[in-house]
């Protein structure tokens, strides 16, 4: 089944953007840094899906030049796929353009592509599956793609 996994924030600084939701009364997990995109990251459940909050570690990662484009904001929309193999397979069939055709493992070894933004409404959309050992229910905390 296809769920929304999560969404993908840019933010500045992790610290100031995690308080609202830690006001809220909501968790908000560990941080991770993820070195080969350069971003810091957090989750923080809501309900069946979470909120991924990014932050850049370099000056030259996607993170950074997103929000130097644009801002804080929104940055990607993630849905949990069962067989990401086989979606990818019938997305390049079907014409859509990917960010990158491989499938990248990200952290906590979840495996994700991205679908570029002029195939999908003008939305970076992630697609993600679980590591192989985990529970279909929990959820990936994923690399950024080397686009933005």
């Amino acid at each position: 089944m296809t769920t929304i996994d999560h969404l993908g924030i840019a933010v500045k600084s992790l610290a100031t953007a995690r308080t609202i939701y830690e006001k809220l009364g909501l968790p908000v997990s560990a941080e991770e840094v993820v070195a080969g995109e350069q971003v810091r990251l957090v989750m923080v459940p809501v309900g069946e899906s979470r909120i991924e909050l990014l932050e850049p570690t370099s000056e030259n990662s996607v993170i950074a030049r997103f929000l130097s484009k644009r801002g804080e904001g929104l940055h990607h929309v993630c849905l949990r796929v069962p067989n990401l193999a086989a979606v990818v397979e019938k997305l390049k069939q079907d014409g859509v353009r990917l960010v990158s055709e491989e499938i990248k493992v990200g952290a906590g070894g979840h495996r994700y592509v991205f679908v570029h933004p002029s195939s999908a409404g003008g939305v970076l959309l992630e697609l993600a599956e679980a590591a192989e050992a985990e529970p279909a229910k929990a959820g990936p905390a994923e690399e950024r793609p080397q686009h933005s």
